[in-house]
């Protein structure tokens, strides 16, 4: 995941916007307690979001992949004064540290976890969003984005974490695992699908953002 130099890293993170206290404080803790701390979204990707955001100004995000509630935060910050996030996530023994923070946060009338299986919350949900972030177990991807895509409004955005599967996706499509596969048809899934203008950013871990025609 570390595709440019430690210290070109801590250049550019030293010219970001800061985290919030409460944000700094779960990155940490994340860090010390939680096992595969690789996953949270961090200082840098954070801000992104946060900035993505805050530019499209969202009533209603759907996320898929809470973790500890990092990204979640991150992209609350742009919601529009009445605005909601709900953020799904299968692992119940993440809950009390989510919501721990959100509750540390200034948006915890607005962020609402729920915890059990997307494929089968999602079809259950009748919001229509103006933002998606995908960023959970990665053999459904693809399923995910033909879940959401129809709940997603017209010049909406899906956001995929993890896009770049730490380089495994310039390997040969024949002998990698089926994770990195899946990865890999995803991003031609979105490429070719004329229903979307699509950017991939090659941020951390690259973030593919589609946005619905």
């Amino acid at each position: 995941m570390e595709f440019i130099s430690e210290e070109l890293d801590k250049y550019v993170c030293a010219h970001t916007e800061n985290e919030p206290d409460y944000l700094q404080e779960l990155n940490r803790k994340t860090h010390v307690e939680v096992l595969q701390p690789r996953m949270l979204s961090g200082h840098f990707q954070g801000r992104v979001l946060s900035m993505l955001s805050h530019m499209i100004q969202p009533k209603r995000i759907l996320e898929i992949g809470t973790y500890t509630g990092y990204s979640a935060l991150c992209l609350a910050e742009g919601l529009v004064e009445g605005g909601k996030l709900i953020t799904i996530d299968v692992n119940e023994e993440l809950e009390e540290l989510v919501q721990t923070y959100i509750d540390k946060s200034p948006y915890c009338d607005m962020v609402v976890p729920m915890i059990g299986d997307a494929m089968q919350i999602i079809p259950t949900l009748e919001e229509e969003f103006d933002i998606v972030f995908i960023d959970a177990d990665k053999r459904n991807y693809v399923n995910y984005y033909n879940l959401v895509f129809d709940k997603v409004k017209s010049g909406g955005y899906i956001i995929a974490d993890n896009i770049l599967w730490s380089g495994k996706v310039l390997e040969d499509y024949e002998k990698l695992d089926k994770s990195t596969r899946i990865i890999m048809d995803y991003n031609k899934l979105i490429h070719e699908d004329e229903r979307v203008q699509e950017v991939l950013l090659p941020i951390r871990d690259g973030l593919m953002i589609a946005r619905k025609i």
